[in-house]
């Protein structure tokens, strides 16, 4: 896999059982940039193991007046110096191209994972370790694959190194061999209590990461209140306590490094004096002691990979981790055959009579979902009762606002929160989890409070993916965007007052919210998905701009099937069906004027009366309809 190749056809699968699985699939996943990594790493370290054979030869040749062996030295350091270079620059290239592919792969499985998830992704994980994930935690994990390879080859030499020596001159050979493995191992006993350290860094530096991402994000809301000194301050521990944790982790891999220069440097004593004594008792050459000098002076150079991979092992192992957990999250589990759910469905729809009639209707007009078509049909809830018809604007009032964001979130087949229900919505009888994630995507869109506006422009802003046949035009007037546009025409100094062509700034920050909120539909509108779930889609406008945005989703959306979850009266009295949704279940349905006059509880909820009032209308309703039972 080359760069230019990018982006992956497939990232493939990953193993997220552990950050050591995960490690390890990433690199078996690049085994073909693994081996040339190897391969051009041996050809380095070799080629620099091979200089003293070189230059024992030239002392020799030299203190044995052999021109003709100078020569031969002459040309075998030749050789390999051109080797040593064609090997190095060849292997920086590979190794690079080893990391930022397994960087892409990672980032290209978090990206898909975002868009599985949605955004209950930043409800299961918080965003800031999102962010560190996809950003630091990513390079951390790039950099232990790409040195695996360039450890294993440095291993490779230093094993050839050590059986070359003990063949070629036994008495020192030994020596050699029996040191190398001891410099090699001897921070083994070091390395835990470093990633203990390491791990302890990376998790403070994540909850930091995440304490500015939450403080960004929130910026505004907190200059509101004068919050803002005290979350500075907040920050300010946070990122001493990721200093400290810092300093305490460096300090033990100073000592790791400071014994990867002591102890060769002790091997390399220790060889030189035996090595002298065996020079003056003529048992080898001054050639040989030489040579052999100068192997055991450039073990350091294979050495230092040793070294290299603890490091990105113990700093990418805690990044790994933190990136299979993500990884590992799923879409939904549904904990109920299609057979319960139906049952549940039917049982759950008891409450009102129109649901539940409605909902044996949507079972038997169940629309077959091939791959490639558009999945369609009722929307339906087994957990609550909840129908929405197919080609008709339902509303659905909840007391609660949370209630009515994870209601949301289910009917576009979202992952519920854990330790809630797992059972999937129907889409024409279909559970909505049982269709493909892009077939589902095209199916039901979901808009929830507080939707998120890329940076770009507002002509990018509404290329997305859609059916065509909704226009960005006629999606901005139904969302009543005509002030948003003159406003960004303003704005623009570099675009000849055309909105289309104004840059957003990211999230929006530059409008207000009532714009992002109108923009945000006029996207969701563009769409034109099959079902199109908006949660308190005007909650941040006036009611005069609230009523003509009803009328604009009411107009565009026409015969096809749209959810409202609001409480506003001008939203509901646009709609075909209301349906209240009453402590986890749809317990009446009917238009916003026949509830508003028979149901106590959905007046409590759209005219904000309170218990007594409600009692007072329950008792008149009671006694109002034991009058006409009389008089009948």
């Amino acid at each position: 896999m080359q760069i230019r190749d990018l982006p992956y056809a497939d990232p493939g699968v990953p193993d997220v059982r552990s950050g050591t699985r995960f490690l390890l699939w990433l690199g078996r996943n690049q085994l073909g940039g693994q081996v040339k990594a190897l391969l051009w790493g041996l050809l380095l370290q070799l080629g620099i193991a091979a200089l003293p054979v070189g230059i024992g030869i030239a002392v020799q040749a030299v203190v044995d007046r052999d021109g003709g062996r100078l020569a031969l030295a002459g040309g075998l350091l030749l050789v390999f110096g051109v080797a040593i270079a064609v090997g190095d620059t060849m292997l920086h290239r590979t190794a690079v191209t080893n990391w930022i592919t397994a960087a892409a792969r990672v980032q290209q499985l978090l990206s898909r994972k975002t868009a599985e998830l949605g955004s209950a992704l930043t409800r299961r994980v918080a965003a800031g370790e999102v962010v560190a994930v996809s950003t630091g935690d990513v390079e951390k994990i790039g950099w232990f694959v790409e040195a695996l390879s360039r450890f294993a080859a440095a291993a490779t030499t230093l094993l050839v190194v050590c059986v070359a020596l003990v063949v070629y001159q036994p008495a020192l050979g030994v020596v050699v061999a029996v040191g190398v493995p001891v410099l090699a191992l001897a921070v083994l006993p070091l390395l835990p209590r470093a990633t203990r350290r390491a791990d302890v860094q990376r998790e403070k530096a994540g909850k930091a990461t995440e304490l500015a991402s939450d403080t960004v994000a929130g910026l505004r809301v907190l200059r509101g209140i004068g919050g803002e000194e005290l979350f500075l301050g907040r920050y300010r521990a946070a990122s001493q306590e990721v200093r400290k944790a810092a300093v305490h982790s460096a300090r033990m891999w100073a000592l790791i490094a400071a014994i990867q220069v002591v102890l060769p440097g002790v091997l390399l004593i220790v060889v030189v004096a035996y090595g002298a004594r065996l020079a003056l008792d003529g048992r080898i050459t001054v050639g040989e002691l030489v040579m052999i000098y100068g192997a055991v002076a450039l073990t350091h150079h294979p050495l230092r990979n040793f070294e290299e991979i603890a490091m990105a092992y113990s700093f990418s192992r805690p990044s790994a981790k933190r990136a299979a957990r993500v990884l590992a999250l799923t879409r939904t589990t549904t904990s109920t055959s299609t057979t319960t759910t139906t049952t549940t469905a039917s049982t759950s729809a008891t409450a009102s009579t129109a649901p539940a009639t409605t909902a044996s209707t949507a079972t038997s007009t169940a629309t077959a979902t091939a791959d490639g078509e558009r999945a369609s049909g009722d929307l339906y809830d087994p957990l609550t009762g909840l129908l929405a018809p197919a080609g008709h604007f339902t509303a659905v009032v909840c007391g609660d606002p949370d209630v009515a964001g994870r209601l949301a979130d289910r009917l576009g087949g979202h992952p519920a929160e854990p330790g809630e229900d797992h059972t999937s919505v129907l889409l024409g009888g279909v559970p909505l989890d049982e269709l493909p994630l892009e077939t589902a995507r095209t199916a039901v869109l979901v808009q929830d409070k507080d939707p998120v506006l890329l940076s770009g422009t507002l002509r990018e802003l509404l290329d997305v993916p859609s059916s065509g046949a909704v226009r960005p035009e006629d999606a901005l007037a139904a969302a009543q965007c005509g002030d948003v546009l003159d406003a960004l025409a303003q704005a623009s100094v570099d675009t000849d007052g055309d909105p289309m062509r104004t840059r957003i700034t990211e999230r929006g920050r530059s409008l207000s919210g009532g714009q992002r909120q109108r923009l945000a539909l006029a996207r969701s509108l563009v769409t034109d998905p099959g079902v199109l779930v908006l949660d308190e889609p005007t909650s941040a406008v006036d009611a005069h701009t609230e009523s003509r945005v009803a009328s604009g989703i009411a107009e565009l959306r026409a015969g096809g099937t749209t959810v409202v979850l609001a409480s506003s009266p001008l939203l509901l009295d646009r709609a075909d069906r209301v349906v209240l949704v009453h402590e986890g279940q749809a317990v009446a349905v009917g238009t916003h004027r026949e509830l508003l006059a028979k149901e106590p509880r959905y007046r409590a909820v759209v005219t904000r009366e309170t218990d007594e009032e409600i009692a007072t209308a329950s008792r008149s309703t009671h006694e109002l309809t034991a009058l006409e039972g009389e008089t009948a």
